[in-house]
């Protein structure tokens, strides 16, 4: 039987979600946050409280608690925010289960709906106004731009796009493979207006170093491959905000709206959930089909045809 020590089971249960679950790093640094906040609370509020004598009750204080918790900007925690704490919990205890610890079960803990949030994402015009606000006159815009036609065009999480490598595109055949979520692999295809653009991009670049995208602020480091000057996702969501700006587009737009707007102009143009799905790296179809409301041609056709107001 193993410890039952809170934050030893709860470094059991990263280990397991790194191990067996192949959990990305920033899934299990999530969960890390979300269960100290929980042991934390647990031992300053109740500190005769163990994880086995868990109850309902109890975690409805903690959801009291989540409730009225500020984050790093002294706001209160959103409602999906707070879910996101409980999620880990169930999951906590899911894994506690399965290794013979009696303790809650993790279906008696109900998660409220979440406030519900409308799916933001450009249509056509809206993406060419956006790659056009980029001045490409330089080596670095021609990174920018080819940063949001390769987004647009293949649906890639910012993460994805910031590992790939000169190696990995094959402008040929205008496709690449990338390793998902969960270890997920897939091909990605990319337009032909985003596969002129790596190319422009690639051969305006002088240096050597292996990663598509590279920074060109700050200290050129030329040892491992140029790994040190890779661009980070945190880099990729400041280029993107900064052209929303310039193209003053009327959608706060981020990385993934362009995701979002990349399913959705698939979707409007025919293509099927199932193939849709494939290519955003979807696990369950039920993620996907987040869209259908907005992309479902026959619907609208239906509704312009026998609606009263269409007469």
């Amino acid at each position: 039987m193993i410890s039952s020590n809170l934050n030893e089971l709860i470094d059991q249960f990263l280990e397991y979600l790194e191990i067996e679950k192949n959990c990305s790093k920033l899934t299990i640094r999530d969960y890390r946050h979300y269960l100290e906040v929980f042991s934390n609370w647990l031992s300053s509020t109740l500190p005769n409280k163990s994880i086995e004598s868990l109850d309902i009750a109890t975690v409805r204080k903690y959801r009291v608690f989540l409730a009225n918790r500020a984050d790093e900007k002294g706001l209160t925690l959103k409602r999906i925010t707070q879910n996101y704490y409980v999620i880990a919990l169930r999951s906590f205890l899911r894994f506690l289960i399965k290794n013979d610890h009696k303790v809650l079960e993790p279906s008696k803990i109900d998660l409220p709906k979440a406030e519900s949030r409308s799916l933001k994402f450009l249509d056509r015009d809206q993406v060419d106004r956006l790659v056009t606000s980029v001045d490409t006159s330089k080596e670095e815009g021609m990174r920018d731009r080819t940063i949001v036609e390769l987004l647009f065009s293949t649906g890639l999480r910012v993460s994805e796009l910031v590992r790939l490598n000169h190696s990995q595109v094959n402008l040929e055949r205008k496709e690449f493979g990338v390793i998902g979520k969960g270890g997920r692999a897939r091909l990605v295809f990319i337009s032909d207006r985003a596969s002129d653009w790596i190319k422009r991009y690639q051969e305006a670049r002088k240096d050597r170093f292996s990663p598509l995208f590279i920074r060109y602020s700050g200290k050129i480091i030329e040892d491992n491959n140029g790994e040190k000057m890779r661009l980070t996702a945190r880099s990729v969501e400041r280029i993107v905000k900064k052209y929303v700006r310039l193209a003053r587009l009327p959608v706060d737009a981020t990385v993934h709206t362009l995701r979002h707007s990349f399913a959705t102009d698939l979707l409007s143009n025919g293509a099927d959930l199932r193939s849709v799905q494939e290519m955003l790296g979807h696990k369950n179809i039920s993620t996907t089909q987040i869209y259908t409301h907005i992309t479902n041609k026959q619907l609208r056709e239906v509704h312009e045809a026998f609606h009263s107001g269409n007469k």
